[in-house]
């Protein structure tokens, strides 16, 4: 089997549906079929949980729910769990995601479509409950925070709060239909995904999922399982994640996590981490970790710090934790290490020794030197290639407000007039000796910076970008250029 291989970015929200979002329905796997025609083997995906602060993918409740939001109407009305004139209502079709009209729309519509399950048979939910050993803590949890009006968990009654089995038990029969109700909504999440995994499959086409390294603080992870987090007695966050100052910012970035107490998951075999990353690899088939550098060392943060500068260095669980991993899920961890930031040697000779393919961004290889490690004449084969990422401008955008000598740097690098730039990137990504090369969706069309998914540190409009109904790269220079370059699947 060839294992060079190419594949496109594209977090299904972006993807042209008809009820204010992207979900996993037609045009899901309408998309596939491109994909399957481009020659492409990969379809990489943002984090599938439900996206919290900021409508965030990488900011959720839950490191192992599906997002609800992910959910096609239209699937639940042919299945007999909505009436057709629930959908006779359209949202008006734009090309940014209007997050609250979308909940607006979808809440109630589920909740119809859970109530109908419901009252009728269960066994495929029985089945879902007895696979899912997370489901218990996140549907109580859901429903409990709901009831809390938002708060966060550490503000509630104590004996919720510290999860007495007794307030509990009390708590899952007097929030009994909420839970049951998230619970189906999850059911049809898991349905439906496993129908889109199986049609991709068909067609040739994997996933590459997406793992945060860190959880929120306000989630079901840090409440079910407190003794893994560095949280006191009441709930409180001791230290924090981050990282330190750099060229980018002088006070450093803050990001809140909870961090983990590394000692208490290694004292249980890693249990929790192998439960995430087990979930994470049955929804697809590769996973990128993000933030890697965290697994060497990690910046920890006084909980009470105005900004990340009085952090430290801290190590991070390093190659036994790889080992366990791949004890659990086999010697070819199907993991990708996303190496960026702050790299040092220890950072390095993690990755050599874990084996794991890093990142090589296109977008930050010019305007430096030659030895600059990401670019093509410096890639390594077992590597995972980039024009740019989620957190990237476009490329378009990146070269249209590109400082001249980097401009004159990439002109020279490819021998190029510019003119032409975005499909000069795309070509250099796709001829690139390391073995996975993956464009982003907007890359394919050239699309400008107003077709951004995310500007880090910033909030309004990110995650929202979507394609207008037919919009779809030019599959046909694609396919040619995977050919060129030896990326087509084969048997």
């Amino acid at each position: 089997m060839n294992t060079r291989s190419a594949g496109v970015l594209l977090h299904p929200t972006s993807l042209a549906s008809p009820h204010g979002i992207g979900d996993l329905g037609a045009e899901a796997v309408a998309f596939a079929d491109w994909l399957a025609a481009a020659g492409m083997r990969w379809w990489q995906i943002l984090p599938l949980v439900p996206p919290g602060a900021g409508d965030s993918p990488y900011s959720s409740w839950s490191a192992f729910a599906g997002s609800p939001w992910l959910v096609d109407l239209r699937t639940l009305a042919r299945d007999g769990l909505l009436d057709a004139h629930a959908l006779s209502e359209e949202l008006p079709r734009t090309d940014r995601v209007d997050f609250a009209a979308m909940r607006a729309f979808k809440a109630p519509r589920l909740q119809a479509a859970a109530d109908r399950y419901l009252a009728g048979d269960r066994g495929a939910l029985d089945a879902f409950r007895a696979r899912s050993p997370w489901l218990a803590d996140a549907a109580l949890f859901r429903a409990l925070h709901d009831a809390q009006g938002g708060q966060p968990w550490w503000t509630w009654p104590a004996p919720l709060r510290d999860r007495e089995a007794k307030a509990l038990a009390r708590a899952a029969s007097e929030h009994r239909v909420a839970i049951e109700r998230f619970e189906a909504v999850q059911l049809f999440f898991d349905q439906q995904w496993t129908a889109l995994r199986a049609a991709c499959a068909a067609r040739g086409v994997g996933f590459i999922g997406d793992l945060p390294i860190y959880v929120d603080a306000d989630s079901a992870d840090v409440w079910a399982h407190r003794h893994l987090f560095e949280v006191d007695a009441a709930g409180q966050r001791t230290r924090v994640a981050g990282v330190p100052p750099d060229g980018f910012s002088a006070t450093g970035q803050l990001w809140g996590n909870p961090l983990y107490r590394w000692d208490a998951s290694a004292a249980e075999d890693h249990a929790w981490w192998r439960a995430r990353l087990g979930r994470a690899l049955a929804l697809t088939d590769r996973v990128r970790i993000d933030h890697f550098r965290a697994f060497s060392a990690y910046w920890a943060v006084p909980a009470d710090a105005p900004d990340a500068r009085t952090g430290a260095w801290e190590p991070g669980p390093g190659q036994a934790f790889f080992d366990r991993m791949a004890q659990a899920f086999g010697p070819d961890l199907p993991v990708i290490a996303e190496d960026l930031g702050v790299i040092d040697d220890g950072v390095k000779a993690l990755l050599a020794s874990s084996g794991l393919p890093g990142m090589h961004v296109l977008q930050f290889a010019f305007g430096d030197k030659a030895d600059n490690w990401y670019l093509p004449h410096n890639h390594r084969k077992n590597g995972v290639v980039y024009p740019g990422t989620h957190d990237n401008d476009t490329t378009l955008g990146w070269w249209l407000s590109a400082a001249p000598h980097v401009q004159d740097h990439v002109r020279h690098y490819f021998g190029v007039s510019g003119h032409d730039l975005v499909w000069d990137v795309n070509r250099a990504a796709l001829a690139s000796v390391c073995d996975t090369a993956i464009l982003a969706a907007q890359d394919t069309l050239a699309l400008d910076g107003s077709a951004r998914m995310n500007v880090p540190a910033e909030g309004l409009g990110n995650w929202s970008w979507r394609l207008w109904p037919g919009q779809l790269g030019d599959a046909a220079r694609l396919r040619h250029l995977n050919a060129l370059y030896g990326r087509l699947p084969t048997p």
